[in-house]
């Protein structure tokens, strides 16, 4: 998979933005001090911002802004990565058409590396559009941009996708019920957080669920 079909495999924006809170969610549970995905509301200027960084070098950050969603991704090791070349550049047509509206996005400071925008991947959806575009990038077979791995939770979006991320990142076997109940969006409990880390303070998550904007039954 390349940025060409990652285009039909998200969801809208209002469906991908909960799923995001979700995710994140999830992960502050798992891991309070560090977790791999964060989202953090009215980020910038109304914004609000979705994140994955991984600690060796890969990372994805998802906008999500009035006049539409940015998103972009880097595999460092992938074909796409602009350090292929002593000075860097980014692959052929990777920001081409990228909206007015979104195009401070690149430079912003969070998302640059030593002044330059380390991605391999970049699409967007400006706010009325009812699809996902990207530039016009071409790859040969064999060639990737990080697209095949980066945003698998992204485009699965199923409970048994996130028992196998907590598996496979935390070394932790996970509740799914409440996995689910927690992407369905359903309000955080003292049991669902119970199931889903016996050593969780259900003050402290629910004060960082209320943050992100998710809902709480404190009953």
């Amino acid at each position: 998979m390349t940025v060409r079909e990652l285009l039909s495999s998200l969801p809208d924006p209002t469906t991908l933005r909960a799923h995001c809170r979700a995710v994140a969610l999830l992960d502050a549970v798992l891991d309070p001090r560090d977790p791999l995905h964060t989202f953090v509301p009215d980020w910038r200027e109304g914004a609000d911002l979705a994140r994955m960084v991984n600690g060796s070098g890969d990372e994805y950050a998802v906008v999500f802004d009035p006049a539409g969603v940015f998103l972009y991704g880097f595999d460092h090791e992938s074909d796409a990565t602009p350090w292929r070349e002593d000075d860097r550049v980014h692959w052929p047509g990777l920001l081409d058409g990228l909206p007015a509206a979104l195009s401070a996005y690149p430079s912003a400071p969070l998302f640059q590396c030593e002044d330059f925008f380390d991605a391999t991947v970049c699409l967007w959806r400006e706010t009325g559009d009812g699809e996902w575009r990207s530039g016009p990038v071409e790859f040969e077979d064999g060639e990737t941009d990080g697209s095949d791995w980066l945003f698998d939770l992204l485009v699965d979006r199923s409970p048994d996708a996130y028992l196998r991320h907590a598996a496979d990142y935390y070394e932790l076997s996970v509740d799914r019920d409440a996995v689910a109940a927690v992407l369905a969006g359903t309000p955080l409990t003292r049991r669902s957080v119970a199931a889903l880390s016996a050593s969780a303070d259900f003050a402290t998550v629910a004060d960082r669920a209320r943050r992100i904007g998710f809902r709480i039954d404190e009953s």
